[in-house]
């Protein structure tokens, strides 16, 4: 950690680094440790489905980062296009509905379909045990 003095003939409040790093981050107060936040993953998940479809198949983590960037896609585009379409309808909520309407124009064909089915189960299932 740099050292860091406080200017006397300067403005109030104004540090001054005694080395020539930048003071980002630097700067904490006593006795706190700062908190590292846990970096979100879908690499459980992934692994959950992959043990139901091949049991005996093992992912590489480079595998496993393709999959999980591949999932933060899939989810970014769905928000943003879902939120769009709000938008066009003068809404403040997204839908089920709207949602579904989304992933029919993102996904191809056979998989666009397959998604729906299984969301529809979920939900499904969902409200059930409510």
């Amino acid at each position: 950690m740099a050292r860091v003095t406080l200017l006397r003939n300067g403005p109030q409040g104004c540090f001054r680094q005694s080395s020539g790093e930048g003071l980002e981050g630097q700067v904490s107060k006593v006795g706190k440790k700062k908190k590292h936040r846990k970096k979100e993953s879908y690499a459980i998940h992934i692994y959950k489905v992959l043990r139901q479809v091949h049991p005996y198949t093992v992912v590489t983590s480079k595998a496993m980062s393709i999959m999980n960037s591949f999932v933060n896609d899939i989810f970014e585009r769905i928000a943003s296009v879902s939120s769009r379409f709000a938008r066009y309808d003068k809404r403040s909520t997204i839908t089920s509905r709207q949602i579904q309407t989304v992933v029919r124009l993102l996904l191809p064909g056979e998989l666009a379909k397959r998604a729906v089915s299984e969301v529809t189960k979920a939900v499904i299932k969902y409200i059930s045990t409510k």
